[in-house]
């Protein structure tokens, strides 16, 4: 049980790094396409119909069975859930206060997991379960940013906004989950189905409203186009790596340490574009390793 556990953490760390890098290829490759909704739909369309492409790929090359039924259900839902929540995401960073943003959804996207998981299978015992509030706290630290930056000060419709982001987050954690017996690969393509489909209806949606406002429509270029292939790889590795961690144990460990994935954003852009954490960045991580040592043990 003990060497279940430990795969379970080390499964869901690794995805907190591929999220993280992920994350942050998809946000230079937003900025790179000038910035804006229309320009984030376009990466994470790209980035989806390149990872579903690949996996169904290589799903039939193993010849895995195709899910029926239920399972089905929950891999679209999770797409469904997904694509939604990086939309209410996008749209809630787009308008100020990121940090906030990002912290309120990344704790509810942690959240809501572990209360699914302690329903279902029980309590993880007393020193997981302050481990579980020490990574909330961890969250908040890494993503929140400056000091005096709240979610208040986002607006109520933004904090509404980065509210539902971390609900679907956390509804999708669980929707992949359910959809895990399916196997890896599967459950990962037919998300993809249902995030590209609900995607493409707000891209269809925006270019309608564009067509009739006047406005000029956004193109990819190489750079963004690059980022989003990086996108594809980074997020969908981090995806089947949630997945193991959900399959080597229990949804609530691999939900909250798989919610870390922040702090490799935030060192991703400290190697790459020079960007030092701020000193309430760095004490979030000197508290998620502490999390981490308490919910591992």
């Amino acid at each position: 049980m003990n060497s279940l556990l430990r795969g379970n953490v080390l499964f869901a760390l690794a995805a907190a790094t591929f999220w993280g890098g992920g994350d942050f290829c998809g946000g230079m490759g937003v900025k790179s396409a000038g910035g804006g909704l229309r320009a984030a739909l376009r990466v994470v369309l790209l980035s989806h119909a390149t990872s579903f492409a690949v996996l169904v790929a290589i799903a039939r090359l193993r010849g895995d069975v195709f899910p029926h039924g239920a399972l089905l259900g929950w891999g679209i839902a999770a797409g469904v859930a997904g694509g939604l929540s990086l939309t209410c995401f996008y749209i809630a960073l787009s308008r100020g206060a990121m940090g906030a943003s990002a912290a309120v959804s990344g704790l509810l996207a942690a959240a809501i997991p572990a209360a699914v998981s302690m329903w279902q299978d029980g309590s993880p015992g007393a020193r997981p379960m302050v481990g579980f509030a020490v990574a909330g706290i961890a969250i908040w630290l890494i993503a929140a940013g400056p000091a005096g930056q709240t979610a208040g000060s986002a607006g109520r419709e933004t904090a509404m906004l980065a509210t539902l982001a971390g609900v679907g987050f956390g509804l999708y954690f669980v929707a992949l989950k359910m959809a895990g017996p399916a196997g890896v690969l599967w459950p990962m393509a037919t998300a993809r189905m249902g995030s590209l489909g609900v995607c493409s209806l707000i891209i269809v949606g925006l270019r309608f409203k564009r067509l009739k406002a006047g406005d000029v429509d956004v193109r990819l270029g190489k750079r963004a186009v690059g980022y989003s292939l990086a996108t594809a790889l980074l997020d969908t590795s981090g995806n089947l790596l949630f997945l193991a961690a959900t399959r080597a144990g229990r949804l609530d460990v691999a939900a909250v340490l798989a919610s870390l994935y922040p702090a490799s954003t935030i060192l991703l852009a400290a190697l790459a574009l020079g960007e030092r954490p701020t000193r309430r960045q760095a004490i979030g991580m000197a508290t998620a390793v502490i999390a981490v040592a308490m919910i591992a043990v």
